[in-house]
């Protein structure tokens, strides 16, 4: 599937059967994040989501009265990973189902163009980014050479350049933790655990843990006004 549709068809869901339209939080995108990491197949979130709510509704109705509305997508994370493991458990046995052929969508061109426009953010942010200058002059001029790569008559396969670039981003994280003020820290830290606050109940350690350094990354690309490397989020910019 293109990757792209697993965060535009979980948020779509969503607002479905909230009802009406809700902007994802940080928190939501990087709950998504640590369902894409985890390979929950697309099919699972959503059953989890419409299992959440359908429990949600049936409360309501029985009460007689408008419970409380839902305002986050962590209020399903629990549904979520039990329709997850309900799939696998079905799909124990059964012979691996049959999919015809599909197109990725990411034609060389678009390819070329994320890369290098990913480079030219990075050169920008180095101008005023002082302290982790050398590290994004340095991924922007890896991104070219990428780019580059995949113009030549033996490109990366998709999947190789999406490691590559996974790698990149990791390094990236690490420098801009390295390089971040304990205060600011501390912060975005206090701020996650605010605002997962409501939701610890219906998630594990783990998924916690996960979504709190999702949280913490997506902050810290923001404050420097990075965008993400991964072919993943070539869908947002298309």
């Amino acid at each position: 599937m293109n990757y792209y549709e697993y965060f535009s068809e979980i948020e779509e869901r969503f607002s479905q059967r909230r009802g009406s339209i809700l902007l994802l939080s940080t928190l939501d995108w990087a709950l998504i994040e640590t369902w894409r990491e985890a390979g929950i197949p697309l099919e699972a979130v959503l059953r989890g989501i419409d299992n959440a709510f359908d429990k949600h509704d049936a409360k309501a109705l029985k009460a007689g009265s408008r419970l409380r509305k839902v305002n986050g997508l962590a209020w399903c994370a629990q549904a979520v990973m039990q329709a997850a493991e309900e799939m696998v458990e079905a799909a124990t046995g059964t012979a691996p189902a049959r999919r015809e052929p599909q197109e990725s969508g990411f034609e060389t061109d678009r390819v070329t163009a994320f890369l290098e426009r990913n480079a030219t953010a990075f050169d920008t942010a180095a101008q005023t980014s002082y302290t982790v200058q050398s590290h994004l002059t340095a991924t922007a001029t890896r991104l070219r050479e990428l780019a580059a790569t995949m113009r030549s008559q033996q490109p990366l396969a998709l999947d190789d350049l999406d490691r590559t670039l996974t790698v990149l981003e990791e390094k990236l994280f690490a420098a801009l933790e390295a390089n971040a003020t304990e205060q600011q820290l501390v912060e975005l830290k206090v701020q996650a655990d605010r605002e997962l606050a409501p939701y610890r109940s219906r998630m594990s350690v783990v998924q916690l843990r996960q979504v709190q350094q999702q949280f913490l990354h997506k902050r810290l690309l923001e404050f420097y006004s990075l965008p993400r490397l991964s072919l993943f989020y070539m869908g947002h910019e298309a």
